[in-house]
């Protein structure tokens, strides 16, 4: 009897301290593991948007080389603009991450070159999404979790992703009229928040981040 006591005790002990330790028993070996733990949503995003922002850089840097072989020279000029500006929001949202000791390669995903127009159709698909879903979602889970830095990259992107479907738009209209001569010839990028503007409405400072035009890329 005082034997069998024992054992109870003794195996009552063993699942305390597995509880207390918040392991995980092992079925065959019967040792204890820990758990990995969810990654915050914050992260999850970032590296979404970093995946996302990349792809659409590399994207529209192809877009702009097919504007420029069937002639639409400031098409091209704008996608080559976009490109840089997503190239931006991409490595802001990096920033981010390593500034938090986390380390992300960004996964491109595949996309297709087709006409100039069915391009910039696709542009403006990608930007309306950004605008009303992700970048939205993005913001507001940041602000759950309390992570300032990612709130302010994920605005600079919304925000510059408003001004790309104009541009977009614009672009759309001019090459289905067969007006491509009606869209600005110039376009600048700010470096730090990825703005972008056409020669018609650059400002002598980024109105997102206020950093000054002779700063900007520019795209001539």
């Amino acid at each position: 009897m005082k034997t069998e006591n024992l054992m109870k005790a003794a195996v009552l002990s063993l699942v305390v301290i597995t509880a207390a330790c918040g392991g995980k028993k092992s079925e065959n070996s019967g040792e204890t593991k820990e758990v990995a733990q969810p990654e915050v949503a914050t992260v999850q995003n970032l590296k979404s948007a970093i995946n996302g922002e990349s792809t659409a850089s590399a994207k529209y840097a192809a877009f702009s080389q097919k504007a420029k072989e069937e002639g639409f020279m400031s098409v091209s000029k704008l996608f080559e603009a976009t490109s840089k500006s997503e190239a931006t929001h991409a490595r802001n949202h990096m920033k981010v991450l390593e500034d938090m000791g986390i380390t992300y390669t960004a996964q491109l995903d595949s996309f297709a070159v087709n006409s100039t127009l069915e391009n910039l159709n696709a542009a403006l698909k990608g930007e309306t999404y950004e605008v009303q879903t992700m970048y939205p979602d993005f913001m507001k889970q940041a602000e759950v979790d309390k992570n300032s830095a990612a709130s302010q990259s994920f605005g600079f992107a919304f925000d510059t992703e408003k001004k790309h479907m104009i541009l977009y738009q614009a672009a759309i209209d001019a090459v289905t009229a067969k007006k491509e001569s009606s869209l600005a010839a110039e376009y600048y990028v700010c470096p730090k928040c990825g703005f972008t503007y056409s020669k018609n409405d650059v400002k002598a400072n980024c109105e997102l981040c206020g950093t000054a035009k002779d700063q900007f890329y520019a795209i001539k």
